[in-house]
């Protein structure tokens, strides 16, 4: 079948490195958008709401001016992706260490990582969760808790997050054709597959979620994909740790 052609491998793990710093980076990248001066204008001046404008907080529309609170669905995606890197390194790493070295940490690395996304994920379910619940509670709560998610949550960025998913559907691309590029036997690796596969369906389901709705309600459909993304992270994580505990329970035989 050939040797591994470590040139594109190489390139294949910077391309997934990168895609994984946009992602965490995201929450700096979208948190800086501002809502346009007649936007807030045309809310606030809704007839509906003429006798309510006296409850409004100023600390609530200086917000505006601050920025809205950053995306979470992309952030989330930086967990399942980062496990799509550790599997890349594994099965890289007996380029660079000896493999007798290599088979005794494999099963306790993989525990490890394993647990912190795991757990991570878990957490990330339950908090985003709550936002979720916060924010739906807040938006039904008319007049005065809808003029207030729309002054914290109405304006989400849904270009730069269109951006920032473009960018990264073109990365992964990239990635899966420099793996197929440097062996052949990648593409034979089930589990690789689908975790690569699991990773551009994140990317979609995201996508959809800030296109399914007004702009208003992309800040509640994003977080609810970021649950989506989270669930996905806990099964593989548990997959990552079925199969860890066995390597280091025949390590330790």
């Amino acid at each position: 079948m050939g040797e591994l052609r470590k040139p594109f491998f190489i390139a294949a793990v910077a391309l997934i490195l990168i895609a994984v710093a946009v992602e965490v980076g995201a929450t700096w990248f979208l948190g800086g958008v501002r809502a346009k001066a007649d936007d807030l204008t045309s809310v606030l001046n809704d007839p509906a709401l003429a006798d309510h404008k006296s409850e409004i907080n100023p600390a609530d529309l200086q917000k505006l001016n601050e920025g809205t609170p950053p995306g979470r669905a992309i952030p989330a995606m930086a967990v399942l992706d980062g496990l799509v890197l550790f599997t890349v390194l594994l099965m890289g790493a007996p380029m660079f260490i000896l493999e007798r070295i290599f088979a005794k940490v494999q099963g306790i690395a993989t525990l490890v990582v394993s647990l912190i996304a795991l757990t991570g994920s878990i957490a990330g379910i339950f908090l985003t969760f709550s936002l979720v619940m916060l924010m739906v509670a807040l938006f039904t709560a008319f007049p005065f808790g809808t003029i207030v998610y729309l002054i914290i949550y109405g304006f989400f960025d849904r270009t730069g997050a269109n951006v920032t998913l473009s960018l990264l559907i073109l990365l992964k691309v990239a990635f899966a054709a420099c793996l197929i590029l440097a062996h052949q036997r990648f593409i034979q690796n089930k589990g690789l597959v689908l975790i690569v596969l699991t990773s551009l369906a994140a990317n979609i389901i995201i996508s959809f979620s800030h296109a399914m709705v007004p702009r208003p309600l992309v800040s509640i459909t994003d977080a609810i994909a970021a649950i989506l993304v989270f669930v996905l992270v806990v099964l593989w994580a548990v997959f990552f740790l079925v199969g860890s505990i066995v390597a280091v329970v025949k390590a330790v035989a």
